[in-house]
């Protein structure tokens, strides 16, 4: 299906016959899709019929990101979806942008519109460019159904032709997956097509548009935030600007460049709690034997290479100089890592753990790994968990030796 037909289709949907569609399929079971299509068929044209069923089937994978509550209301493409920023970071990074008194943004390659909903609810009025013309109609159609179109004027442009003079921020979201032929010059048009777009790029500069040029369009502006992939080198980020990698849940879901505030800062923010540690000047911290506790620090805080900062307010050190871990002989509440109380420390070697899982009665086996080449799978598979205890198993490094960790949850 062509661009121009995928867009015809999608006004089509936002027309009463389409809206009444949606709202019948609210609840629908994808296991009987082919049942449910050849039933509204019989009511209703075919393209509109197919283009209802492919926003149900999006608005609920999008409910995950935004809520249910918005999703349901909401409109999406695939690529929508994929690459929209979650709600809960978005809002995040929406307050912080409030906090520093920006009033107005150009959201750059603005996709579906996440961000600029997350801006607006926050009160700062949003400028969303997009070039691909499907995309801008759906973003102004998120605008619409949340009610937030008085603060968010949607623009189907190239972003590289914007004068972003009259704003008090940028936020430029590239797109990170391959598959975009028209390179900056595209901007966000496969960021919100409907297309898939292949696999993730690594390269900043292999962006759409590169971060080169995001970073160029940042430094014209009184404060400015770019949304880049967490792997980023830290040799990648600009001298002028803070990097900030970001978590939610436990996971790592992006990192952003923000200029106008403190230039050269790492910083590592966990959601939903919002706890942040910054840093960055410490040296790394030393290697030491393994003690009765072992911290796990949050994805954020190792992308960020923040973790001598937790080491420090631990009173710990790594067990291996080129892994995560750090270990203390006292118990100290962080949120910044995940506590584990150590029992065992002992060389890799499967039979005796098996030995040991099988004379504790345990059943519930809880396997983690850093810098172990075997899979959880594969060790739960192989020693038969079985009984009515738990434990929790890290396979590891200890000063450059395969080892087992076994323990469980500090306190649990």
């Amino acid at each position: 299906m062509g661009r121009v037909t995928d867009l015809a289709a999608f006004t089509a949907l936002l027309a009463p016959e389409g809206q009444a569609l949606l709202d019948a399929l609210r609840d629908y079971d994808p296991a009987r899709e082919l049942a449910v299509a050849s039933r509204l068929r019989r009511d209703h044209p075919a393209e509109l019929v197919s283009a209802a069923l492919g926003q149900a089937r999006l608005r609920q994978r999008a409910a995950a990101k935004f809520g249910a509550e918005d999703a349901y209301r909401m409109y999406f493409t695939p690529n929508g979806v994929e690459q929209s920023t979650r709600a809960s970071v978005g809002t995040y990074r929406a307050h912080r942008l409030k906090a520093l008194g920006v009033g107005s943004v150009a959201d750059l390659c603005s996709g579906i519109g996440g961000d600029a909903l997350a801006l607006a609810r926050a009160g700062i009025s949003v400028l969303a460019v997009d070039r691909d013309p499907l995309t801008a109609e759906v973003a102004r159609a998120n605008a619409e159904a949340l009610g937030l179109a008085d603060l968010i004027e949607v623009r189907c442009a190239d972003v590289t032709e914007i004068d972003t003079s009259p704003y008090d921020a940028v936020f430029v979201d590239p797109a990170r997956r391959g598959g975009n032929p028209g390179g900056a010059a595209r901007s966000a048009s496969v960021r919100g097509g409907g297309r898939a777009t292949g696999g993730r790029i690594f390269d900043p500069e292999a962006y759409s548009p590169p971060l080169s040029w995001a970073v160029e369009a940042a430094r014209k502006a009184p404060h400015a935030a770019l949304k880049i992939a967490p792997g980023i080198p830290h040799e990648a980020v600009p001298e002028e600007a803070e990097a900030e990698w970001i978590s939610d849940g436990g996971d790592v879901k992006e990192a952003v460049l923000w200029f106008g505030t403190e230039p050269g800062a790492r910083r590592a923010t966990l959601l939903p709690g919002g706890a942040t540690l910054t840093g960055g000047t410490l040296p790394d911290p030393g290697v030491r034997p393994v003690g009765r506790y072992l911290y796990e620090p949050d994805g954020a805080v190792i992308r960020a290479h923040l973790v001598a900062e937790v080491a420090r307010d631990l009173d710990g050190g790594l067990i291996d100089e080129t892994i995560a871990y750090v270990t203390a002989d006292t118990l100290t509440p962080t949120p910044y890592a995940t506590a584990y109380e150590i029992t065992d420390e002992l060389p890799f070697n499967l039979k005796k753990l098996k030995a040991l899982l099988r004379e504790r009665e345990v059943g519930t086996l809880t396997v983690k790994k850093r810098g172990s080449a075997v899979e959880p799978e594969e060790i739960r598979r192989r020693v038969k968990p079985k009984g009515p205890n738990s434990a929790t198993v890290l396979l590891t490094r200890v000063a450059g030796a395969p080892t087992m960790l076994i323990g469980g949850p500090a306190g649990g």
